[in-house]
């Protein structure tokens, strides 16, 4: 029988909380709304939200942005004590980012049915061919990604 570490559950619950404030500041602005931050030592080094419509850049996701922002703060290519929160399962390229800054964690809320590249539909971060792989927990805050993402869409289509 699995045992849950319930502090550690309230702590990723805690940060993917500030990852979801990140998403509806994307969908306030017409993105779609995946925000992301990441962790280290219990803070939180870089954070970043869906942008690719307001950069016209099609690599300005949440992670890529949050990311770059930890290394930034952290002054180095490598993230390798750190956690990345975010509320939809990375794409493959944003996977393949956590995979090389070196991430220790990624958990992510929702799953990405057409583009996971956690497990989904690729399973880049742990990928044994690659240089690194990446621990990964899913399904934190999932409910609540999920509906952000679907009244986005509802929204685009309507």
């Amino acid at each position: 029988m699995n045992t849950i570490d319930l502090p550690l559950m309230q702590q990723h619950q805690r940060f993917m909380a500030r990852a979801f404030m990140l998403a509806e500041q994307a969908l306030e602005e017409g993105e779609v709304p995946v925000g992301a931050i990441v962790v280290y030592k219990g803070r939180i080094v870089g954070k970043g939200y869906n942008q690719v419509e307001r950069m016209n850049d099609p690599t300005a996701h949440a992670e890529m942005i949050a990311i770059s922002a930890a290394c930034e703060t952290l002054s180095g290519k490598y993230l390798s004590e750190c956690t990345l929160y975010v509320t939809l399962e990375p794409c493959p390229m944003c996977a393949g980012a956590a995979v090389w800054s070196k991430l220790k964690t990624v958990v992510f809320g929702a799953t990405d049915a057409k583009s996971g590249g956690c497990g989904s539909v690729f399973n880049i971060s742990s990928n044994k061919k690659l240089n690194h792989s990446v621990d990964v927990i899913q399904g934190v805050m999932e409910a609540e990604a999920e509906f952000l993402l679907k009244e986005f869409f509802r929204n685009k289509r309507d």
